[in-house]
């Protein structure tokens, strides 16, 4: 299984019947594609739809229906658009249960820089930031390096999405969860060791008492 899809299975797990979930640009608009089917989630994008279904098949695109990144989308039955205006007031207004982002860097602290690397063109830091402040549960979906640079700091040093908004973490090596005392390292992947995520992680991760395998 390739460490993106071992990602996103993981990811569906957390989410919960009934909610509201928001799923960011790449990597995590993925998890749609393995939710239990026992399991009613709706899907939430910020450019005005909510019953987003799973990623069209290649080939039968409708590129007139696209998420706020510009893929394309499929839709559920019963699901519905609107204006800008009244997406944001769904997000700022608190009734989006869980959001899933990517991100180029998170903290220790829970802080997350994910929208500009100095110097490099970027469109814009869209709707993340509201994300970030307005969902219930903030979940960073990420594969662990970028090459052999660290993404799971001490401290961010690109600029700041948000200050302390996230909750947990999901990488292909394990799942840590953010609390006040640190990064608690829950889940590793099958064949991962503690000692094998600690080397690429900045932080010293607080081991769980519980500590298990990854289930997808």
């Amino acid at each position: 299984m390739n460490p993106k899809e071992l990602i996103a299975r993981r990811v569906a797990k957390e989410l919960n019947d009934g909610d509201v979930v928001n799923l960011g640009i790449g990597l995590p608009t993925m998890v749609a594609n393995y939710v239990p089917k026992d399991k009613d989630i709706t899907f939430q994008s910020e450019n005005g739809m909510l019953g987003l279904g799973p990623a069209p098949v290649q080939g039968q695109e409708d590129f007139d229906l696209t998420n706020a990144g510009g893929s394309p989308v499929t839709m559920t039955n019963g699901g519905v658009f609107f204006d800008s205006a009244t997406s944001f007031g769904i997000i700022r207004g608190g009734h989006v249960d869980a959001t899933v982002l990517g991100s180029l860097q998170v903290d220790e602290e829970g802080s997350i820089a994910n929208w500009i690397i100095p110097g490099k063109m970027v469109p814009g830091m869209g709707g993340a930031m509201d994300l970030l402040v307005g969902a219930k549960k903030v979940i960073v979906a990420m594969q662990h390096t970028s090459g052999d640079a660290l993404k799971i700091l001490k401290k961010c040093t690109l600029p700041l999405t948000a200050f302390k908004e996230v909750n947990l973490i999901v990488t292909e090596y394990g799942v840590m969860e953010v609390t006040p005392q640190g990064l608690l390292l829950k889940e590793i992947a099958e064949g991962v060791t503690v000692e094998d995520i600690q080397k690429i992680t900045e932080p010293t991760l607080i081991i769980s008492e519980d500590l298990k395998i990854m289930e997808i």
